[in-house]
């Protein structure tokens, strides 16, 4: 199953709603084409809802950090929002959670960006 990214704006947040797999080829230009479209269009805050993201390989690893490394430097922010376990346990072993500030409550993650 290749990822779906299903964009919605709440105030001046673009929240993406990932779902499938982020892996090298389709699911990390899938992904990078959505950030650069919005940030393109002015967009700066950004929450990645990987609820229903069941698999990442290392490619999808480094699109996210890719991501959030060019979101940063065009002065915006992106955290992620209700990782898996699976995806939980890939970030901390790959010692991304001291990269990645991360929510498990959509209404928490958006005080953070305000």
């Amino acid at each position: 199953m290749s990822m779906v990214v299903n964009p919605r704006r709440l105030d001046d947040v673009v929240i993406l709603d990932l779902s499938g797999r982020i892996t090298m080829g389709e699911g990390t230009l899938i992904l990078r084409d959505h950030i650069q479209k919005l940030l393109n269009g002015g967009d700066r805050k950004f929450l990645l809802n990987l609820s229903d993201v069941d698999y990442i390989d290392s490619s999808g690893l480094g699109e996210l950090v890719s991501s959030f490394t060019t979101v940063r430097n065009n002065g915006g922010q992106l955290k992620l929002l209700n990782l898996t376990r699976r995806v939980h346990d890939l970030l901390q072993i790959t010692k991304l959670l001291t990269v990645f500030e991360t929510f498990n409550s959509e209404p928490e993650a958006l005080k953070t960006l305000k």
